[in-house]
């Protein structure tokens, strides 16, 4: 009959599922009126025109739920999910403001958006777009925007935090899958911020309103709006705008952290430089993968050589969220469709989370691709985190069919500053260690010295 995809268990209004390969979405009865609203007014196609919203086809194929299906539809293949606690600051922002973006386009078409997850939103074609068709409802007039809370949480709370206190802050995600809690949000930000009109309204007041009517016995997880008078179109409006100003009145600034700039720092001649690109590039081309993953990708100058054609997904993950930051700035600057770049920590990365610990999915188990790039990345993991050769490998192994590799040695400056300040106790750290680890899960398909360096580049396949 087909198999329920883990998140989908929230909404009523239908449920995703996979069938003979094809991921479908049945839409419930109980939406009817709202989807076909949706499309009688025009909405759908100019969102999916503008790719702003996931483009469907209804379809045939049997529903998951007999009883309680309206229509079948089979939207467009999002190749990579992300998670808004993987995404870099301007990632994030960019999506708080399409979702702005989009509420007001629903209201001037008689609809709303009756959530503002940021789960709603995935990078696709190197820009936000709304994958939840089912997002949108009818419009009443003097109702208030249902889903304003679920924003200031997802959205508003994590960018707040980026930007006023700490990139990291992000990660907060993770343990609050249903957003950032306001209170919370409120503490951590600095004193300062309450002279920002913004911030003060959307976070600051709106969680002292939570706490108010928490001591009160009220339910505080209900929408405040509901608390409120009725709300006019344009004063809803005004609200967006606010929100919509608030969001793009944060900013971050660069800490000019030592591997945000990495390849200013590199001990490579630029020759050396240029020839790793090469190899990268050649050996990718003959490849021809639809799917690599670029880890400790750093700002992705060889995630976007790798990408050798525009059906080829980049996945370009990296544990430094200023080096993320700035590659997928420049993602945007060259209109680039092709790489994903995510902030993601090898060593701790992404868990399952959510009911059940399947509602969102673990990086690597999100992460099967066709080739493994892990260039200057091995010492880090070997000696800065004590990870044994054999470990690494198996890791390896498992997200990919193909490995690049490249092999920093000991007496390169990198590995010594890592050295400095621990003793030596990593004998199998040499070229020959990696080739019998690694040996367990590959046999060597290529190798190469990195012109002008210690430094070698290994292509494995998996066994």
């Amino acid at each position: 009959m087909g198999n329920k995809i883990a998140a989908s268990f929230r909404d009523p209004s239908g449920v995703v599922y996979s069938h003979n390969g094809k991921l479908l979405r049945q839409i419930n009865k109980v939406y009817q009126q709202d989807y076909d609203l949706l499309l009688s007014s025009g909405l759908y196609d100019r969102l999916s025109k503008k790719k702003l919203l996931v483009s469907h086809e209804e379809s045939q194929e049997p529903p998951l739920l007999p009883e309680l299906a309206y229509k079948i539809i089979q939207p467009e293949k999002i190749d990579f999910i992300s998670y808004p606690y993987e995404w870099s600051f301007s990632q994030l922002k960019d999506a708080a403001l399409l979702t702005l973006n989009i509420e007001k386009e629903a209201l001037n078409s008689g609809l709303s958006l009756k959530d503002a997850s940021a789960y709603n939103i995935q990078f696709h074609h190197g820009a936000p777009i709304l994958i939840d068709t089912l997002s949108f409802c009818q419009y009443q007039e003097g109702q208030p925007w249902v889903a304003y809370k679920q924003f200031c949480q997802h959205f508003l709370a994590p960018l707040a935090l980026m930007s006023k206190t700490d990139l990291q802050l992000s990660k907060l995600l993770i343990h609050y899958i249903d957003g950032i809690p306001l209170a919370l949000c409120s503490k951590l930000l600095p004193g300062s911020t309450r002279l920002s009109f913004g911030l003060t309204s959307h976070i600051h007041l709106h969680a002292q309103a939570e706490n108010r009517y928490a001591a009160t016995g009220d339910d505080a997880g209900r929408n405040l709006s509901e608390k409120k008078p009725q709300v006019s179109k344009i004063g809803l409006l005004g609200i967006l705008d606010s929100l919509e100003k608030t969001v793009r009145s944060l900013n971050i600034q660069a800490a000019g952290k030592e591997w945000a700039n990495y390849y200013s720092n590199t001990n490579y001649t630029d020759d050396s430089f240029k020839s790793k690109k090469q190899i990268v590039k050649e050996w990718s081309q003959a490849l021809k993968p639809k799917k690599v993953m670029d880890l400790g990708a750093n700002t992705g100058v060889f995630s976007r050589e790798a990408a050798w054609s525009p059906d080829c997904l980049v996945i370009s993950s990296d544990i430094d969220p200023e080096a993320v930051e700035a590659n997928y700035l420049q993602i945007k600057v060259d209109a680039q469709k092709n790489v994903l770049p995510l902030v993601i920590d090898l060593t701790n990365p992404s868990p399952a989370i959510g009911w059940d610990n399947q509602e969102r999915e673990s990086f690597y188990q999100r992460g099967q691709c066709d080739l493994v790039l892990a260039l200057a990345l091995i010492h880090h993991l070997a000696i800065a985190n004590n990870v044994p050769l054999l470990d690494i490998a198996h890791t390896f192994s498992e997200l990919g069919t193909y490995l690049l590799l490249e092999f920093v040695p000991k007496e390169d400056s990198q590995v010594k500053r890592l050295l400095r300040s621990r003793d030596d106790i990593f004998s199998d750290y040499s070229l020959e260690g990696i080739l019998n680890a690694f040996s367990a899960f590959y046999q060597l398909e290529k190798q190469t010295p990195v012109p002008g360096s210690a430094r070698t580049m290994l292509l494995f396949k998996r066994k």
